[in-house]
């Protein structure tokens, strides 16, 4: 809640480790301000003024509020976002007469480290379009040929200066100054992505260990989070961006992650949105919530591939099944939790198995009826699960087996509005096991999309 994360009366400090320029300025407006709005770069460019002084003053947020002409839940969003972005800094101490925060302003990428990034240049495409970007481009990267037909005459320092015999003051070397070091790259927190998982279906021989360094590693982390795939889904993105030095660049992992994306997926690039919010105040004797508050909650936002693998009791899904509930997500633009509601319903009423035709003619049901929510959706199979059962009955006729019917109906748990134990489900992990077939036909798909 607000009351909690900022508050009016809270004072804050400054601290400008770089002599920001003009430079900064630009890259600022024109490849940060497309991204985070203009609330966010006008609470940077506040602080930045401020911070000039040179001094440990400290002021109250309703200075912040004046200046700016916002609410403190705009300041608030803004400086959440400032932070994410790599912009900002935020420390936090709590005294005897209230809190106290210390703001330290980094400094923006410059356009080349920005624009090599995969997730902030393909944020700033799609935020400014593509002639924009270009433009960009090449307003800020020199070519790489500019100074050809030239000769390197520049002096070097001993060839203009010399040592005197002259005597001169003393330099202390015994004290310690903090590094002003700007960052070079977008602050990712790339542990956070499963490569265990990742590196369980590829063989040693044909991806060596010492190709996932530590920058390989960012790089797929920021690109399955971009592109919103599955450690599974990133095997097949390594095989195809492997060289024949079994080396993994930055440029190839971009566009086989790209190339995987348009064949898989969709032809569409993905879109990064700004889904941080604030929590409305709420009293603080709140009711706790129900059982079906915390399942719609969790329903809302949890990940769909997360909720497979619980529904699985922690093992990891099936790639057809993730790429079932990803293929919902992006393609339809579904809301995550009515696709989650979907995998729920479905797994369980078709003994575990994640029927396609089945699943698709119930999303196409609940497109029509616009379903927008968790709750909608729960709502809905409930009213509509004599005409689901039709449907499935009429897919299983088509079958050369006949099923011995079953005295009770499995169906989520939320159906009947209770608590209940969570369904074993036999999925399991599946890793690649013939890389080098694989890698053919990934490419050979990808041949024939280009066609």
């Amino acid at each position: 809640m607000l009351y909690k994360e900022l508050q009016p009366a809270d004072m804050y400090m400054i601290r400008l480790p770089y002599s920001f320029s003009d430079y900064d300025r630009q890259l600022l407006t024109l490849f940060y301000q497309p991204l985070v709005g203009a609330e966010c770069i006008s609470l940077y460019l506040t602080l930045w003024a401020e911070g000039e002084s040179k001094n440990d003053e400290q002021w109250p947020h309703y200075q912040l509020m004046n200046v700016l002409g916002v609410s403190i839940s705009k300041v608030f969003q803004a400086r959440i976002a400032l932070e994410a972005i790599g912009l900002l800094r935020t420390w936090q101490k709590s005294e005897s007469d209230g809190r106290i925060f210390y703001y330290e302003l980094s400094a923006p990428l410059d356009a080349d480290a920005f624009l090599k990034d995969p997730l902030l240049s393909m944020f700033l495409l799609n935020k400014i379009g593509e002639n924009a970007y270009k433009q960009l481009r090449t307003r800020f990267i020199q070519t790489a040929n500019w100074n050809d037909g030239f000769k390197d005459v520049s002096r070097t320092f001993v060839d203009v200066f010399k040592p005197s015999t002259k005597t001169g003051h003393s330099v202390s070397y015994e004290d310690e100054f903090e590094s002003k070091q700007r960052n070079s790259s977008l602050p990712f927190y790339y542990e956070e992505f499963d490569f265990s998982l990742l590196q369980e279906g590829l063989s040693e021989q044909l991806v060596p260990k010492s190709a996932m360094t530590i920058e390989a590693k960012e790089v797929i982390a920021k690109l399955a989070f971009l592109y919103n795939l599955h450690p599974v889904e990133m095997q097949k993105v390594v095989i195809l961006a492997l060289d024949d030095e079994l080396h993994l660049s930055e440029a190839r992992l971009k566009k086989a992650c790209a190339d995987y994306y348009k064949l898989t997926v969709s032809k569409k690039a993905p879109v990064i949105q700004n889904v941080a919010k604030v929590k409305k105040t709420t009293a603080i004797n709140k009711m706790p919530l129900t059982k079906e508050e915390e399942l719609i909650h969790y329903l809302e936002t949890t990940p769909p591939a997360a909720v497979l693998k619980d529904i699985a009791n922690g093992k990891e899904p099936i790639l057809a099944d993730v790429q079932l509930a990803n293929h919902l997500v992006t393609h339809y633009n579904m809301p995550i939790g009515v696709v989650n509601v979907l995998l729920q319903y479905v797994l369980l009423r078709t003994d575990m198995k994640l029927t396609k035709n089945y699943a698709e003619k119930i999303a196409s049901h609940w497109m029509r009826k616009d379903v927008k929510t968790a709750k909608e959706a729960m709502e809905l199979a409930r009213s509509e699960h004599e005409q689901y059962i039709k449907w499935k009955n009429e897919g299983s006729k088509q079958k050369n087996y006949a099923k011995k019917p079953t005295r009770e109906e499995k169906v989520p748990d939320w159906f009947y509005k209770k608590d209940g134990e969570k369904k074993q489900s036999g999925i399991e992990s599946n890793g690649i096991q013939n890389i080098d077939e694989e890698r053919k036909k990934l490419l050979a798909d990808l041949n024939a999309l280009k066609r």
